[in-house]
């Protein structure tokens, strides 16, 4: 097995999007070589623990409307491509998502780590849920058969969020600066949502190093 290590944040849409083409990919070779982990990146580290209006956030960081919407044109374009269902004007917020890490971090010692994901991905932009939320995120464990009441309980503590916090920088420090960020066998970084037939060359290659 080969280990496909995936740094993501569950609010960037090219993360969403990225996961469906690999989600794709794998379903057409479903004895693909990889074993997936992911691992937290946060766009906004600096975010308030409340989020934020997102409208607000949109027009800020792509100075103001009409450049919000430029810029995610090219996101419904390949969401469509990638067959997502996906309905930003539902998203009033946008959250920290430190606590969406964290929830990601448990569910993986579930084993459920990627049903986290996804869900997360669900939530925020399909439903446009705030997956800031703790109500909501423990709400999105019981829909994973993940202990709700425990997870709340988490949430309301400190646990693992300086490790998150840590990891976070350990990324940037390593040089990543956007996600998706794709590393395969530890090795090679893959950035931003690469398209099906990438994945399908680089299975490929990997079963002819592997023959």
């Amino acid at each position: 097995m080969v280990k496909l290590d995936i740094l993501s944040d569950p609010i960037c849409p090219w993360c969403y999007i990225g996961k469906a083409y690999l989600d794709r990919a794998l379903a057409a070779a479903p004895d693909h070589p990889f074993t997936i982990e992911w691992h937290p990146f946060q766009l906004n580290p600096e975010m308030p623990a409340e989020g934020m209006d997102r409208r607000a956030y949109l027009e800020g960081k792509f100075g103001g409307q009409e450049g919000a919407v430029q810029a995610y044109l090219p996101v419904h374009e390949h969401a469509e491509k990638a067959g997502l269902e996906i309905h930003l004007d539902k998203i009033q917020r946008t959250p920290n998502t430190l606590d969406a890490h964290r929830l990601i971090h448990w569910a993986g010692i579930e084993g459920k780590q990627t049903a986290a994901v996804s869900a997360l991905f669900r939530a925020y932009f399909v439903e446009g849920r705030d997956i800031g939320d703790h109500d909501t995120l423990a709400d999105i464990a019981d829909g994973l058969e993940i202990d709700a009441s425990v997870i709340l309980r988490l949430l309301g503590s400190d646990s693992d969020a300086q490790d998150i916090r840590d990891r976070d920088a350990a990324a940037r420090e390593m040089g990543v600066s956007s996600v998706p960020t794709f590393i395969v066998d530890g090795k090679s970084a893959v950035p931003g949502a690469q398209p099906p037939e990438l994945w399908a060359q680089v299975i490929a290659e990997i079963r002819e190093q592997t023959a």
